[in-house]
């Protein structure tokens, strides 16, 4: 046998391309979680009737009763409720993105893609990606049924769309929250459940369903900088659902004064912080 073959080296794909190279790769991975959505479409199915039944219950069984710019209106309430909501939605997607990366860590899959030459971020940013697509279209659905209860909008399309725009980032920004969970647990269960547990006082202890005024004082602070309320804020001024409302901050605090821009410096400080993370968790948990 000659040297050569002796001091011969298996072959070890090596990833390659760059920043090009990784975004292919990544548009590859969601394309592939995309094709997985739409052969079982349950999936998509039961991620919009949660939002749906909240859109309906909160509007008909609290609509005449929380009062919002000290009218009971229920038509108020439809307004002020409405961009809570979907803020909501797009961020409960988080514990699913969490339980589809620790399902896919359990059967394997994260194994068989490391084996493949291609980027290392790719796989979380495809499942992000798509995630992020299916969370588009359940906002589409629900402000169909939220258009069909009641609520309107009132100022000029191209501010509508910026708001749901804000909307889908943060929902983007939370998905690698959801990432970095589903890579740290054993189980999608429990993905599912860590996704979950933080997110409820994250959504309550905010402006989403009641006004801050009426909250503890040491709960309006925590309401008011919390990087939710700073886009529910933003979407309401977007939407012109502001009728009746004591839009100025209570505690003084700047999300609330600037919530657009609080918005988008928060989501993009979620993104890059958390996407690091959930990188470098991913190369270790594979290593």
């Amino acid at each position: 046998m000659s040297a050569a073959t002796d001091t011969a080296k298996p072959l070890v794909p090596v990833a390659g391309g760059g920043i090009a190279g990784s975004v292919r790769d990544s548009l590859v991975v969601a394309k592939r979680n995309l094709i997985r959505m739409m052969r079982i479409p349950e999936m998509v199915i039961f991620g919009l009737i949660q939002p749906i039944m909240f859109v309906v219950l909160f509007t008909y069984v609290f609509g005449g009763s929380i009062s919002v710019g000290g009218s009971t209106d229920p038509q108020l309430y439809r307004e002020f409720l409405m961009a809570g909501i979907f803020a909501q939605t797009v961020t409960f997607a988080t514990a699913g993105a969490g339980a589809g990366i620790a399902d896919d860590m359990h059967k394997g899959l994260i194994d068989r893609f490391r084996s493949l030459p291609m980027a290392r971020g790719a796989v979380l940013t495809g499942r992000t990606l798509a995630d992020l697509v299916q969370t588009a279209l359940t906002l589409v659905v629900l402000a169909v049924v939220a258009l069909l209860v009641g609520w309107r909008t009132h100022e000029p399309f191209g501010k509508v769309l910026a708001g749901f725009a804000l909307l889908l980032l943060l929902g983007y920004a939370f998905s690698w929250i959801g990432a970095l969970i589903g890579l740290s647990v054993r189980t999608p269960e429990a993905a599912t459940s860590g996704g979950l547990i933080w997110l409820f006082p994250l959504t309550f202890i905010s402006n989403a369903f009641v006004p801050v005024h009426g909250m503890p004082a040491f709960l309006q602070h925590v309401a008011e900088w919390n990087p939710f309320s700073a886009t529910v804020q933003a979407a309401r001024e977007l939407f012109g659902n502001t009728a009746g409302q004591q839009m100025e901050s209570v505690t003084g605090a700047w999300p609330m004064e600037h919530p657009v821009l609080a918005s988008v410096i928060w989501s993009v400080l979620i993104i890059v912080f958390f996407r690091t993370l959930a990188v470098r968790k991913y190369r270790s948990a594979t290593a």
